[in-house]
């Protein structure tokens, strides 16, 4: 069976860290010339494996077989959050990189087709998930052209003209050349590491629902107006934040989560009773049915707290994303590869975070592999794993990747 070399794996990692290390971490946002960079550097990598290589028009990374075989891709995004950790995407593609050269080394594997893949803005700098998007065909130019960076508002084609990609074709999946796909990724939260498990095996990604809700109260002034009059939008956003806190939890299912990440009050000064008040609530589930039953009692609750609050309220969902269900036949070839490394010490599990995979698996048979956080900790600089979690981790994806090609019959 192929072996990775653990030494090379690392040095790799550490290697790719450098372009735009930040800290422990990295900061290394799409289109950015560190991120640029680092892209530039992984072609260089998959045309000394022999592999042909190509940036395409939003900034994806290919190294393509030059065999007429069918291939598998492997791979994850490069670019980072703002000075966040240094294996978030970064593991999975490096881990592309490593699996090929492995099998471009070793004796019987040579022919069995690897594509490592880097795609382009999963974490959402301008449009989230950019780069496998455009892969299945799920982004039009007039997004594109809308499209503005979240922080700046730099509009992205011009990301993309600074970057050397105006007028660069962007790549259409061919479902006829790639077997499947299949992704690494930190798990970015602390359920490997609790349960002492060293391996995850994905077997869904979460759908995301995300809403607006906004609370129209009656500004005045907060020092002569009686409180018995009062239509405080804030104190309903309040209220509502704390029903939601009180209810889930008897309705939602085990793996379920939820959020308010943001309240903002209008005019938002001390001296001022806010007449508006807006929330963006998210919840995520892998199941079709907890994600209904929460969006039915979300806007109950709602209306309720209209009433108790004689304010008016709007709600607007404004993400609608699905569960995705991994390939079951991939979910095996990785769990049998775990159990000949660690045979107590995996596990199935759902992502709580959306990944490229998500989108690929829309076009291409598709699984993932998760590997423990230090901590829990993710999309900050202090980000970690154990190396020896490292080396696992790509030797049972390259396990897997091998049984996968082999088991197509790969012609």
């Amino acid at each position: 069976m192929p072996t990775i070399n653990a030494g090379r794996l690392l040095s790799d990692l550490r290697r790719f860290a450098q372009f735009g290390a930040y800290k422990t971490g990295v900061h290394r946002p799409t289109y950015s010339r560190e991120d640029m960079d680092s892209r530039r550097w992984l072609a260089q990598q998959y045309e000394a494996v022999g592999l042909q290589a190509h940036i395409d028009g939003v900034g994806n990374v290919f190294g393509m077989p030059r065999s007429g075989r069918r291939s598998l891709l492997i791979g994850s995004h490069a670019e980072s959050q703002d000075y966040a950790g240094w294996l978030d995407g970064a593991l999975g593609v490096i881990y592309g990189l490593e699996i090929a050269r492995t099998f471009a080394e070793t004796l019987g594997c040579a022919g069995l087709p690897i594509a490592p893949v880097a795609w382009a803005d999963e974490e959402g700098h301008y449009v989230s998930m950019l780069g496998s998007r455009s892969f299945v065909g799920d982004i039009d130019e007039a997004e594109i052209d809308r499209a503005v960076n979240v922080d700046d508002g730099l509009p992205l084609r011009d990301a993309l003209r600074e970057a050397g990609l105006a007028g660069v074709p962007r790549s259409l999946v061919e479902p006829k050349r790639h077997v499947g796909y299949l992704e690494a990724h930190i798990e970015q939260g602390d359920a490997l590491e609790a349960s002492g498990n060293r391996i995850g095996v994905v077997t869904s990604i979460v759908g995301i629902w995300q809403y607006s809700i906004v609370f129209y109260g009656i500004q005045n002034h907060a020092g002569t107006t009686r409180m018995g009059i009062r239509k405080d939008a804030g104190v309903a956003a309040a209220t509502l934040a704390m029903a939601i806190a009180k209810r889930f939890p008897e309705v939602a299912g085990p793996c379920s989560v939820w959020t308010t990440g943001r309240i903002s009050l209008e005019p938002g000064a001390p001296s001022v009773i806010p007449g508006k008040a807006e929330m963006l609530f998210q919840f995520r589930d892998s199941k079709m049915p907890v994600l209904e039953r929460l969006d039915a009692v979300l806007r109950e609750l709602v209306k309720e707290t209209a009433m108790k609050t004689d304010c008016r309220a709007e709600i607007e969902q404004t993400e609608t994303g699905k569960p995705c269900h991994m390939d079951p036949a991939f979910q095996d070839a990785i769990e049998n590869a775990a159990a000949r490394h660690i045979p107590n010490a995996y596990v199935r599990m759902p992502s709580g975070a959306g990944h490229d995979a998500q989108v690929v698996a829309r076009r291409l048979r598709s699984a993932m592999l998760f590997i423990p956080s230090i901590g829990g900790i993710s999309h900050h600089w202090t980000e970690n794993t154990d190396d020896a979690d490292l080396v696992l981790g790509c030797q049972v994806l390259t396990d897997a990747a091998e049984a996968i090609l082999r088991g197509e019959g790969n012609t």
